[in-house]
């Protein structure tokens, strides 16, 4: 299973530019503190586990959860070898992580995998690409594989599942233009509070443009944006976000799918057996 958008066109030029140790500690301890709370958040695979609607999801999540955990120790490891320590995560990225958690299966591969560890990933390569310390790179680089694994099942489910709705098509975009402004409000915080001449952190308008790009290509990919952005008039995108967390608050009121333990004798992976 390969992603949708391959590592070279999710990469940034840096120009070179480099984060730097021990001048660097602070900013780069401001990063890791975002990306640990992240993984944290890998204990709601659990949720999705429990909610998985087949036996290749349920597998995948197990799995999931079992490396989302290990990114925790390895960030943690991250900390020790750059002599920084956690410090909690800025508010939209709590918001991102778990504020914005899917309400069912379909939003949580399309915006929490699919998109949401997207953008992680991305910054994975860049943080790969900058980071001057060989063994901060090895341990992102072991963590990216991993990364990349979710990021293309969370794309190829949620390709299944909108490819036959325009309900579900309209929904995850409206969601996901939430994304891109809360993508955008970060960068705002970064360029406000943290040094606009360091040469990694003067290019991170850029890097940010190139993030929105690549979420609207994943879209596009997807099958959920069949136009570029730009050509989505204000009212329509109001429409969208509107009829997206108005679907959300009636959604929460329907009976839930049934759990795995009623269908499984209706899953493809045992009905295979009859044939």
């Amino acid at each position: 299973m390969t992603m949708l958008l391959g590592r070279e066109e999710m990469r940034f030029d840096f120009g070179g530019a480099k984060f730097r140790l021990p001048r660097d500690k602070a900013l780069l301890g401001w990063i890791l503190d975002q990306f640990l709370y992240g993984e944290v958040t890998g204990i709601q695979c659990g949720h999705w586990l429990y909610r998985a609607p087949s036996l290749e999801a349920a597998q995948f999540f197990a799995r999931q959860a079992v490396e989302e955990l290990s990114h925790v120790q390895q960030f943690l490891r991250i900390y020790q070898l750059i002599g920084a320590e956690p410090r909690p995560a800025h508010p939209v990225v709590r918001f991102l992580s778990t504020g914005a958690m899917g309400q069912d299966y379909a939003e949580h591969v399309a915006n929490e995998m699919a998109v949401g560890e997207g953008l992680v990933l991305a910054i994975f390569y860049a943080l790969i690409d900058t980071v001057e310390d060989e063994g901060v790179v090895k341990i992102l680089e072991a963590a990216c594989r991993q990364e990349e694994r979710h990021v293309a099942f969370g794309e190829a489910q949620t390709r299944l599942l909108a490819e036959h709705s325009q309900a579900l098509r309209d929904r995850l975009l409206g969601l996901n233009l939430v994304t891109l402004f809360a993508v955008d409000q970060l960068a705002q915080r970064i360029q406000r509070t943290l040094d606009r001449e360091h040469e990694v952190l003067k290019q991170i308008p850029a890097f940010v443009a190139q993030l929105s790009a690549q979420l609207e290509l994943r879209l596009r990919r997807m099958g959920i944006l069949d136009r570029p952005l730009s050509e989505l008039s204000r009212p329509l995108k109001f429409w969208l976000l509107t009829k997206a967390y108005a679907g959300q608050g009636l959604r929460a009121l329907r009976p839930r799918p049934p759990l795995l333990t009623r269908t499984y004798l209706q899953d493809p992976q045992v009905r295979a057996l009859n044939k």
